[in-house]
């Protein structure tokens, strides 16, 4: 069974779909209560950085997943469940603090020479350039592949080791990262078709395999 954490997110209702649509056994928490049984978790998210990490202390998820991550059991962040992974972020003169599982902020797209009318947010198809081919996040997913985004902001990873796939917007981004049992994604695999649809179902075969 994964659980999805629900903290309000507008996406996750689509988020859990696609799981269901990859043979996934899914269950949405609001809580800790009974997340142990659990084979993996997912962390969905769309809109503020903030609202997002003020809404996992309120539900005391914090330390849940703090403690998952540390106890070595399969992790997936999506779009802001990505961000919130990191430090801080800049949005809105953001005070809340990331739950600081990689170093690194949340920094939100610029203009550049190259592209002085960059349109923010970045909304579309866009492709990714798989940096570490041998995540298993990307099993059977071909290099520059394309998958759908919805975001202004992005980390900036202080280890650049730990980036799974990269991804021009203006600037070369991490579109993704992954370090050992923790994997997260800034796009939407919910939103990407086919290759989304085969990333989550690798997800899922990832934590089938831890249980």
């Amino acid at each position: 069974m994964l659980a999805l954490l629900d903290y309000g997110a507008g996406n996750i209702r689509s988020v859990e779909k696609a799981l269901i649509a990859v043979g996934a056994n899914v269950r949405r928490f609001q809580s800790a209560d009974g997340l142990e049984h659990a084979s993996g978790i997912v962390l969905p998210g769309v809109g503020a950085f903030d609202d997002c990490l003020n809404a996992l202390q309120r539900q005391e998820l914090n330390g849940a997943i703090h403690a998952w991550i540390q106890n070595g059991r399969p992790f997936l962040g999506i779009c802001v469940g990505y961000q919130a992974l990191f430090e801080r972020s800049e949005e809105f003169n953001s005070c809340a603090l990331g739950l600081g599982v990689f170093r690194g902020p949340v920094v939100r797209f610029s203009p550049t020479p190259e592209e002085p009318k960059l349109k923010i947010p970045q909304i579309g198809w866009n492709q990714v350039e798989i940096t570490r081919p041998d995540c298993p996040l990307y099993k059977g997913i071909a290099q520059g592949a394309h998958f759908y985004f919805v975001h202004s902001f992005y980390p900036q990873p202080a280890d650049d080791s730990i980036v799974a796939t990269r991804t021009r917007y203006g600037v070369s981004f991490a579109s993704s990262v992954w370090r050992e049992n923790v994997y997260a994604t800034q796009f939407h695999p919910e939103k990407s078709q086919a290759n989304g649809l085969r990333l989550l179902s690798n997800f899922v075969d990832i934590a089938e395999g831890q249980r």
